[in-house]
């Protein structure tokens, strides 16, 4: 506890946290360090915490911290890999790789814009596609897409939010954008909110939903709904029995995995408990991270 500290800058998004929760709580709306680490796995998970937090926020009270400690990307999965260095600029939002069977990877919403990083991103293989899950997520979007000579993906209702996007969804109708990809629109969290849903396995839901420690279950952010959680509540309605997968994978909160019938159960029961919920104003700290 000595030798880490969190400074000021700290904006409570909740990424130290989902990296190290036995080392990083909550105090006072803020993260805090709660003892120092111990053992090789403890040092890698606090390591992690330090290169994903998008403010910077977790220090070593030495100085800076040792890059050559940052472990991203990292694997979470067989093909699955979580790129850490979250933007200031998409609220500190989680962004992926996803690797094809033809070598190929997609990157779904973005880290932190930097040539160095987007090299290491496509030193797994060609990045073809970023796919963006909605507007809050889209700040660095074109940056990677034209290093990597990707296409961009967004729905045309947060167009604006990436007017040179390459590829627009459009509509409310499920569309396969790749072989064993689809996406999926869920206007709610904002008007062009999607998730994409790979090989039946990993479902990166963007905002629409999350995985919540605190509740030990998934969870929608109704205190922090831009369009309309009515129409979220419509939206899984209509989606939530065309969905199977094992892992949540979102961009705020932390992802899950499950076996696909128990998630499939948990989804449904999202729904419904969705549907019972109004409006309210817009509260970060209301968040059940």
């Amino acid at each position: 506890m000595d030798d880490w500290y969190v400074d000021d800058r700290c904006t409570n998004c909740d990424v130290a946290r989902q990296f190290a929760p036995e080392l990083i709580g909550e105090t006072g709306g803020k993260s805090q360090i709660l003892r120092p680490p111990s053992g090789a796995e403890e040092t890698r998970r606090l390591h992690a915490a330090v290169f994903a937090c998008p403010t910077r926020s977790i220090r070593p009270r030495s100085g800076r911290a040792d890059r050559s400690r940052d472990p991203f990307p990292m694997e979470l999965d067989d093909g699955l890999w979580i790129c850490g260095h979250n933007s200031r600029h998409t609220a500190g939002a989680n962004s992926y790789l996803l690797l094809r069977p033809n070598g190929t990877a997609m990157m779904i919403d973005t880290p932190r814009w930097s040539a160095e990083l987007a090299d290491r991103y496509k030193a797994s293989g060609p990045v073809t596609d970023v796919l963006l899950t909605h507007r809050d997520h889209a700040a660095h979007g074109r940056s990677y897409a034209d290093h990597f000579g990707a296409r961009l993906w967004i729905h045309e209702g947060d167009l604006d939010a990436a007017p040179d996007a390459d590829c627009v969804i459009r509509g409310i109708d499920p569309v396969e954008i790749a072989e064993g990809v689809t996406v999926h629109p869920l206007p709610g969290h904002t008007r062009g909110s999607v998730l994409y849903l790979a090989d039946d396995r990993y479902c990166f839901s963007g905002d629409s939903f999350y995985w919540s420690r605190a509740t030990g279950d998934l969870e929608v952010a109704d205190s922090v709904t831009w369009y309309s959680i009515e129409e979220q509540a419509v939206s899984l309605a209509r989606t939530a029995d065309r969905l199977r997968f094992e892992w949540v994978l979102p961009g705020h909160g932390d992802r899950h995995r499950l076996p696909a019938d128990e998630m499939s159960r948990r989804l449904r029961a999202l729904t419904e408990r969705t549907r019972l919920l109004e409006p309210r104003p817009v509260d970060f700290t209301a968040v059940r991270w």
